[in-house]
């Protein structure tokens, strides 16, 4: 199988790539940079280079591929909305493109944030809601479904983690700590946070590009959620902070993220694919020193 990956040299993207190539299929990675073209050649891939806006390339690509895995996402808040118009354009020209040929268009997408009930694969992103700003780019891609195209999306929870993990969530949190001198928590930390090794992440999406049905949604879920607190402790451990509630505002932006619980299922996900998450926890992954080291 012939597979353009968009964003194949980022954090999922590599993983990926390198799965996809140690099955025996062929990778076409889209490199933004000379830097990024050689991190996918050095994976086993071919880098064609050009980015989110050069649409004539990306439908080019496809239409010489058996597949393409969406990964690659600009994130400009001064531009969101221009950037997700610009990606919505692009899926439809891919969608025409593979209108009736049966071809998979796997694209990467976020659980949705409930607060307080565990989200499932049957829940819809609230395009208003915290995590449904790119509501819009999910429901294209699952449009695709109508047209004839093995279309699908693969969720991913608030942590992909593992090592090597440097803008992460985790990353983030970990860099607040250090600039607060706490290991934080909001409340009382009892909030969860769904999580996913990156090695499982990738093989979801893998199996998503070979056997997912069309319109499918999937939960890259590895555990349904960590406590907060759980987390800061350990950070508290590793980097001799104090673990400690404070306020969400002394974290700007990120402290509704920090403090909402927003816990999610992948149980559907399991079973349509069988898909069997086996890496570490998060909490494993941070005592390995991994995101403190």
């Amino acid at each position: 199988m012939r597979v353009l990956v968009t964003g194949a040299s980022g954090w999922i993207g590599t993983a990926l790539t390198r799965e996809l190539v140690a099955a025996g299929h062929e990778v076409v990675g889209l490199a933004r940079s000379d830097a990024s073209a050689a991190r996918i050649t050095a994976l086993g891939g071919t880098a064609v280079r050009g980015d989110m806006s050069d649409h004539d390339l990306i439908v080019a690509e496809a239409e010489r591929s058996d597949a393409v895995a969406h990964l690659a996402f600009t994130l400009d808040f001064a531009e969101f909305e221009e950037t997700v118009d610009n990606e919505v354009a692009l899926i439809e020209r891919i969608g025409a493109a593979y209108a009736g040929t049966g071809k998979a268009f796997v694209a990467a997408s976020g659980t949705p944030i409930l607060f307080g009930r565990v989200a499932t694969e049957a829940d819809h992103l609230d395009p208003d809601g915290p995590a449904g700003a790119r509501a819009r780019t999910a429901d294209a891609v699952l449009a695709l479904a109508q047209r004839g195209v093995r279309s699908g999306l693969v969720r991913m929870p608030r942590s992909v983690h593992g090592e090597g993990d440097r803008n992460g969530l985790i990353a983030v949190l970990v860099g607040l700590d250090r600039q607060l001198g706490t290991a934080a928590y909001v409340g009382d930390g009892a909030n969860r946070w769904p999580a996913v090794h990156i090695s499982d992440a990738a093989n979801l999406f893998f199996l998503a590009l070979e056997k997912a049905p069309a319109g499918a949604v999937l939960h890259a879920v590895g555990e349904e959620g960590v406590p907060m607190r759980a987390v800061a402790e350990v950070v508290a451990a590793q980097t001799g902070l104090p673990a400690a509630a404070v306020d969400p505002e002394q974290l700007g932006v990120f402290g509704a993220l920090l403090g909402g619980d927003q816990p999610a299922s992948s149980t559907l996900t399991r079973s349509l694919v069988g898909w069997e998450p086996t890496g570490p926890t998060l909490l494993q992954d941070l005592a390995a020193g991994h995101y403190t080291g």
